[in-house]
């Protein structure tokens, strides 16, 4: 039997195995036959219709190829659309129209603010014309083409905000502002962007009269995270049409920081892209010699007064004053490593400072610790007590209602700190929590750690189990009497395991 046990997982094996291999057959049919009808197309970047850091602005404070409107404020690193203030606006939009059929448009962008909620959104458009300035997230309203918009204020109050929507528009439709534009999308998803560690990005690809957004989360750095947010087919836009970024604040505000803007044009596989010399106008492309050339002529200019101005430098070649590429890059490498010394000599002293201040937290727990053991230690020693007491109150007599330990009254205890009851209380049936309350104050002081007032504790509380506020006054009295700590008497109750 153990032979044939072990032969039927072996034969069982090869109907499996010829299955899987036929799988992989298939699979490896399906990927060959993939890539020729879902060729990925070719990207050329456009510099003309992109933006990026470091050198973003120029010295006037304009973008390359960009005009700006509004609140948007242009810096090295990024083009801030709106401030974090109320009621803000602003855009950015290309000053040349695209004139190619397929693109892809990706972006990096952050929206940061102090509260829990933000306002209102910030949009990227492709339309037939510049919407400088309205009321759509900084833009205006009747655009003709695309609209896709980063809505981070819940208008419609369906808790469905932070949301991206993809809106299409012919010039006519009014945006519906009531319900955050859900009744006009073609595409939308729940994605939270607002206040992420790293850099929001997001991918806009038009091809073949199909829009597709990708989103990357911002919780990781890599750059090409992205997941799937949504998608509209047949979609016609345009032929030619301008692209811009706007944002608008409202009664709540978010910094809306662009970092970079870059665009690419979509090639069909198969197709030659046009060279890049077609592009340029011949009047355009005269207009930027034309610029060159008087750039470099203030340049000799310049050159010339600074050797009059500075007759003991004309022996040397004015380009050895200047700092070069690679001295610069030189001396950059070391201001960083200086300033990550200085960043780890800083985090040096706080860790240090947080490890010295936890040995005095442990110190002061120790000692604590210490001192509660000190006081059980010595609760223990009232534990004899009680077990005298639970001697002394099995001998008593049983009395009043069925108590296990007979009357606190006939305690030997109770009888020497407060005197005995009186023939006509007895005769008139046990007496209720108050009275018995009431013949212990008139007993007078118990000393403080004397065993009857323990005795007394202990067999008072099994006496008044049926009435706990009476046992409540009780253990008051006691404790004035006694002198004794709340702890103690409680530490009795509890050794005793006394329940009311």
């Amino acid at each position: 039997m153990a032979v044939s046990i072990e032969r039927r997982p072996a034969a069982s094996a090869r109907p499996v195995f010829f299955l899987l291999l036929a799988a992989f057959a298939f699979l490896r049919g399906v990927a060959a036959d993939g890539p020729a009808s879902e060729e990925t197309p070719h990207r050329r970047f456009e510099y003309k219709y992109s933006f990026k850091g470091p050198h973003l602005a120029q010295s006037d404070g304009g973008i390359p190829f960009w005009i700006h409107t509004g609140n948007a404020i242009p810096s090295a690193d990024q083009v801030r659309i709106t401030p974090s203030l109320r009621s803000q606006r602003g855009s950015v939009w290309t000053k040349n129209k695209i004139n190619f059929e397929h693109w892809e448009a990706e972006v990096t962008f952050r929206v940061s603010g102090r509260g829990r909620m933000g306002a209102d959104g910030l949009a990227m458009w492709f339309t037939a014309e510049q919407g400088l300035d309205g009321p759509v997230y900084g833009a205006a309203d009747q655009w003709n083409g695309i609209g896709v918009f980063f809505d981070s204020f819940d208008n419609d109050g369906k808790k469905n905000n932070p949301a991206i929507l993809v809106v299409g528009n012919n010039g006519k439709l009014v945006y519906d502002h009531q319900n955050d534009g859900t009744t006009q999308s073609l595409g939308t998803c729940l994605r939270d962007f607002r206040n992420k560690p790293y850099p929001i990005r997001a991918k806009i690809t038009y091809y073949k009269k199909t829009l597709t957004v990708l989103i990357n989360n911002g919780f990781t750095p890599d750059k090409e995270d992205y997941e799937f947010c949504t998608k509209v087919d047949n979609m016609v836009i345009p032929p030619e049409g301008f692209l811009g970024i706007s944002a608008a604040t409202g009664g709540l505000a978010d910094d809306h920081d662009v970092l970079s803007f870059l665009v690419f044009r979509l090639t069909e596989p198969g197709q030659q892209p046009p060279p890049p010399e077609s592009e340029i106008p011949k009047e355009e492309k005269d207009k930027y010699q034309e610029e060159f050339q008087n750039f470099q002529q203030e340049l000799d200019k310049k050159k010339e007064e600074f050797q009059k101005e500075h007759p003991d430098v004309q022996g040397q070649p004015i380009e050895d004053l200047f700092e070069s590429v690679n001295d610069r890059e030189i001396r950059q490498v070391f201001e960083g490593q200086t300033q990550i010394h200085l960043e780890i000599k800083q985090l040096h002293r706080q860790l240090a400072m947080i490890l010295d201040e936890q040995r005095r937290y442990v110190a002061l727990i120790t000692e604590e610790v210490t001192k509660k053991g000190t006081a059980v230690e010595s609760g223990q020693e009232l534990l004899p007590r009680v077990a005298e007491a639970d001697r002394l109150g099995a001998a008593a007599p049983a009395a009043g209602r069925g108590g296990r330990h007979g009357d606190v009254r006939d305690h030997p205890a109770l009888q020497r700190h407060q005197g005995a009851s009186s023939p006509g209380q007895e005769g008139r049936g046990e007496p209720g929590p108050a009275q018995r309350t009431e013949s212990c104050r008139e007993g007078g002081e118990v000393p403080r750690g004397s065993p009857d007032a323990f005795l007394l504790v202990h067999h008072a509380f099994h006496n008044l189990r049926r009435g706990p506020v009476g046992a409540l006054l009780l253990l008051h009295h006691v404790q004035e009497s006694t002198g004794s700590s709340g702890k103690e008497v409680l530490l009795i109750v509890s050794n005793a395991r006394v329940r009311l």
